[in-house]
């Protein structure tokens, strides 16, 4: 198969070392290669016989009619040249697209790939129990237990349940503090009847425990304090419970809960945070006959680091120990996301089981820092000025200034009583100048910079201010 590739003077070079594994012939266009024209691809492609044609995935033209015209198909390379390399070798066993570049294209083929192979082996998977239809222990995936602490206090408690379904959460888990009394237990169970997803009761308190039983599909959490008092009262409601270790053993307290009749139990040995015994505290987690609950939420509140990689570090032990369970809270600010990143890291562990380590499964958690970095030629110039030290004073636009914040994850562009609002940057920037709102180039440049800022404050969960350091 003959394949022609077109590329910029700029990345020649880095073009003829990708194709050396293949039957191509590199054809310079021009300095640089997203300039390509469909004239000038139909030219190039009537010189030649050539069975595909691959464009650099940065042009922005339309090729349709020129396939059309020389019955020749044209497919939408990497964006970037560093990529073909990686793009070129995997010809013969996947398709590329006419209107996406490659990288994402293949990216997004392999994710889609990832989430069709989960709910395959989701569907098929065996389990220890069901409850409200998700399936809990045995080859299941690890499921996502999210908490919501003192929900007795939380306002729109519906809409925070729901926030975090929708983030990725399995099972969500209502905390009750010491403060609350039954009435506030089944005033909030009461707020969340429209809501069919897995819900568990968060208290030791058999008073609290009771009055959850009417909706709660699981209790957290039973020892011999609360057996005697409301195991039978849990079996009777068909509720599953996780039991933990007291002054009594987790061991004797497991007993105690199947002795109750409770027929649905989760065992959880109790996972410490870092340098409380976290190392220690992992060689409880032995094979059990029930299914096994990790904390993972208490150990990635109480150190300062990024939860991301936290996350997917306690994904991947309790994926070794076989937790069937996996808890994940987001009472802090630097937590903010741990749902939706714990479900993620859930998902790769399951894909990863047939594999030595969880890499190139199609998903990732990588936010920040990429997987290869780019080598791409060098800027080109003949000529080069240092940059001049922008003067302290400013001139004000006479147009007006503009307050730039973020609200329900969209940027707000604010001036003289009117707001344009908008999820990027650029359609914000570009709305503001079709309005005559900016008369002053500096002005202009400005704004780009702040609605940017805004734009990563949102994607990354920042906090965001107009002129301050991102």
């Amino acid at each position: 198969m003959r394949i022609l590739l077109p590329t910029g003077a700029a990345t020649e070079e880095i073009v003829k070392r990708a194709a050396a594994v293949v039957d191509a012939e590199v054809v310079v266009t021009g300095k640089i290669a997203s300039f390509l024209t469909p004239h000038m691809l139909h030219g190039l492609i009537t010189k030649g016989k050539y069975d595909m044609v691959i464009v650099p995935g940065m042009c922005t033209a339309s090729f349709g009619q020129v396939e059309h015209d020389t019955g020749v198909p044209v497919y939408r390379g990497p964006r970037h040249a560093a990529d073909l390399a990686l793009i070129l070798p995997l010809l013969g066993s996947v398709a590329l697209s006419r209107t996406v570049a490659a990288d994402d294209f293949l990216a997004a083929k392999k994710a889609d790939d990832a989430s069709k192979r989960l709910n395959e082996m989701e569907k098929s998977a065996e389990c220890n129990f069901l409850a409200r239809g998700t399936k809990i222990g045995g080859t299941s995936r690890m499921k996502v237990l999210a908490e919501v602490m003192d929900a007795h206090l939380r306002e729109g408690i519906c809409d925070v349940v729901e926030h975090y379904f929708a983030a990725g959460a399995d099972i969500v888990d209502l905390g009750f503090g010491f403060d609350a009394v039954p009435a506030d237990v089944t005033r909030v169970f009461s707020q969340l009847k429209g809501i069919d997803r897995m819900l568990a009761v968060d208290t030791q308190e058999p008073d609290l425990i009771r009055a959850a039983l009417c909706r709660a599909d699981l209790v957290l959490s039973l020892q011999e304090r609360n057996i005697p008092e409301v195991g039978n009262e849990i079996a009777e409601a068909g509720a599953a419970a996780v039991v933990v270790p007291g002054e009594s053993s987790l061991t004797k307290n497991l007993a105690l809960a199947k002795k109750a009749g409770i027929a649905c139990i989760i065992a959880d040995p109790l996972l410490q945070p870092v340098g409380s015994g976290l190392v220690t505290s992992l060689k409880n987690f032995k094979k059990s006959a029930y299914p096994l609950f990790f904390g993972a939420g208490n150990v990635t509140e109480l150190i300062d680091a990024d939860s991301v990689g936290v996350n997917a570090l306690l994904a991947g032990m309790a994926m070794e120990v076989g937790a069937a369970v996996i808890f994940t809270s987001e009472h802090s600010d630097k937590t903010a996301g741990s749902v939706s990143e714990m479900r993620r890291a859930t998902e790769m562990m399951a894909l990863a089981k047939d594999r030595p380590y969880p890499k190139d499964l199609g998903i990732d958690l990588l936010v920040l820092k990429e997987k290869r970095r780019r080598r791409e030629p060098p800027v080109e110039y003949e000529t080069i000025t240092a940059a001049k030290k922008m003067p302290d004073g400013i001139t004000y636009d006479p147009k007006g200034n503009f307050r730039i914040g973020i609200a329900d994850g969209q940027i707000i562009a604010s001036i003289n009583g009117k707001a344009v609002r908008g999820k990027r940057w650029q359609d914000v920037l570009h709305t503001l100048l079709s309005h005559n709102d900016v008369s002053l180039l500096d002005h202009a440049g400005y704004l780009g910079r702040e609605l940017y800022k805004a734009e990563l404050a949102i994607r990354y969960g920042r906090s965001f201010e107009q002129d301050g350091e991102f």
